[in-house]
This record gives C-alpha cells, structure tokens and sequence, in this order.
C-alpha cells in the first residue's frame, strides 16, 4: 500500500456507533473517571486495530482479557457489560452477551463434576464476554481435595485457543487478585488489561441515591437529603460496606419504613393519603436505621470487607 494512502478513523467510530456506549456508561455510573478513561483507552485501541486490519496491516489479534479489582458496588458488572458492548460493535466478539457466574457455577464437588460443568459455562459464553466475579475462589491452595485448579486449567487453555471469540474478564479485590495471580502465572500473563475501580466519596453516593430514586419515582425532603448524607458518612467506615449497593440497600429499607408509615397514618384517617406524600421519603425514614443508634466505629481494613452487606 503507498505510504499517502489513508482510512478515516472517524467512519470507524461512526459505524460501531462507539460514542452511545460512552454516553450510556456517563449516564449509568456517576463519577468513575480512571475507569471510563481506561475503556475509552482499550476502544481507541481496537479501533486502529480493526483500521489497520482493514487496510492490510496484519497482526495477531489483540488479547483483550481482562481484571477489574475493587470493592463491591463500584460498578465493575455495569463496565464489564458495556465492554461487551464494545467489544461486540467493533466486531471482536460475535454477539456482544455477557455471561456473569463465580466460582460455583464452574466447580463441581466431586471428581469428574468440574470440567462438564466448566465447559459447558464456556459454551454459553462463547461468542461473547465471561465475567467471573471474586475469581480469586477458584483457587484454595489450604483445600488438597480442591477442583477449582481443575476449572483453571480448562479456562487456561480456552483463553488462549479461542481468544478471537471469547474475552474473559476476572474480577475481586485487588489484593486477593494479587495473591491469586502470584500463584497462578499462568492466567496473569493472558490478561492484557488491569483495570483498578476507586470507592465512590460521599458526594459521589449521595448522586447515586438521586439517580436511583428518580425512576422509581421517590423523592427526599430536606431533613431526608441532609439525614441520607450523615448515613453515609458514618456507613461508608463501617464494615461490609458495599459503595453503590450499600446505598441501593439503605433506600429500599427507607421505602419499606415510609411504607409502613403511611400503611399506619392510613388506619387513623381513613385512608385518604396525598400523592406528593407518596413519592417522598422523609428524614425519619433515613434516621430510623440502626447506623444512627452506633458511635462511628474506626475505618474498617478493606480485608475485612465483605461483598454482603447485611445493614
């Protein structure tokens, strides 16, 4: 090919239509900046990839696995699917689905259990984008009689065979994804792309509590807005803290107290309930969570954070 000739990107882009899946991850996840920096990164690259593919500059396909490390809630399940969206659109994976399991659904119990059920998670997948959440249960070197090392090798060779139809993506807290990698090279030298996602700050939960009770059609009063404000702030240094999901968890138990409470104002004056009261949650449907009867305990370490939270 002459060394004058061109090809436009931006008919690249504008046929995957890439930039929907930008403004749909703005639009989904609040804050986040690092990370939609990192996807934006990773589409540039399959985009002049796929431009020098088409004008014959050959080369192997690009590794696109991938780990997300985190705490729970940061939005790593969200990206993971908008990745496949991506990946799908610039023609990297056939379909663009994403099948999401842990440990689980890929280890059997007893022998000859966990290579079926293995192989039949990546047939499924197939074609698209597996997402192994706390993928660092697939190893439990305490445990001899153990079959996730089993799990490992199949996926082993699985992602280096069929890595032009399936992106596979490990996800966990960073530190046991360390540890994880540190005994399993193998897997750590198939993953091209390690993407960190930060807790959210206070400011940044409190917007995901608007944008969650916007289409749910809920509001918050004042005392509500400012109560909600000092439950995360006391919650997000308790343990089990859970980023988004733990807010997600605290206005649900809100609704069921402003439920109750207008279920019990209704028994007194006959029923008859404004629909303004409805739609709003008050500062004693914040309050009434138990995180306001403890003294702010201490930073709880991120070990000892769990995915579940139970407040």
């Amino acid at each position: 090919m002459e060394e004058s000739a061109r090809i436009d990107l931006r008919s690249i882009l504008r046929e995957a239509n890439v930039q929907d899946v930008f403004d749909q991850l703005d639009r989904d996840l609040v804050g986040l900046a690092p990370v939609k920096r990192r996807i934006r990164e990773i589409a540039a690259f399959l985009v002049v990839s796929r431009a020098r593919s088409q004008i014959g500059l050959e080369a192997e396909p690009p590794s696109l696995h991938m780990c997300f490390t985190g705490n729970p809630g940061t939005g790593k399940t969200t990206v993971a699917l908008r990745m496949a969206d991506i990946l799908h659109r610039l023609g990297y994976v056939r379909t663009g689905h994403l099948v999401s399991v842990t440990r689980d659904d890929l280890v059997g119990q007893y022998i000859g259990h966990t290579a079926p059920k293995t192989k039949e998670i990546l047939k499924k997948a197939m074609g698209g984008v597996l997402f192994i959440d706390e993928a660092y249960y697939l190893h439990r070197p305490e445990n001899e009689r153990d079959y996730g090392q089993e799990a490992i090798e199949i996926l082993l060779q699985v992602m280096e065979n069929h890595r032009d139809d399936l992106v596979v993506i490990l996800a966990g807290y960073k530190d046991r994804m360390d540890t994880f990698f540190g005994s399993n090279p193998g897997l750590s030298s198939r993953i091209a792309h390690h993407i960190d996602f930060p807790d959210y700050s206070p400011e940044e939960l409190m917007a995901i509590a608007q944008k969650m009770l916007e289409p749910m059609n809920y509001c918050l009063d004042e005392g509500a807005e400012r109560a909600l404000r000092e439950y995360i702030e006391r919650r997000i240094h308790q343990p089990n803290f859970s980023n988004a999901r733990s807010v997600r968890n605290a206005l649900d138990r809100a609704r069921l107290r402003q439920a109750n409470r207008l279920f019990e104002a209704a028994l007194g004056n006959g029923g008859d309930t404004a629909v303004e009261t409805l739609r709003t949650l008050t500062e004693g449907d914040i309050r009434a969570s138990r995180v306001f009867l403890d003294n702010p305990p201490q930073k709880a370490p991120v070990e000892a954070r769990t995915p579940a939270s139970t407040r």
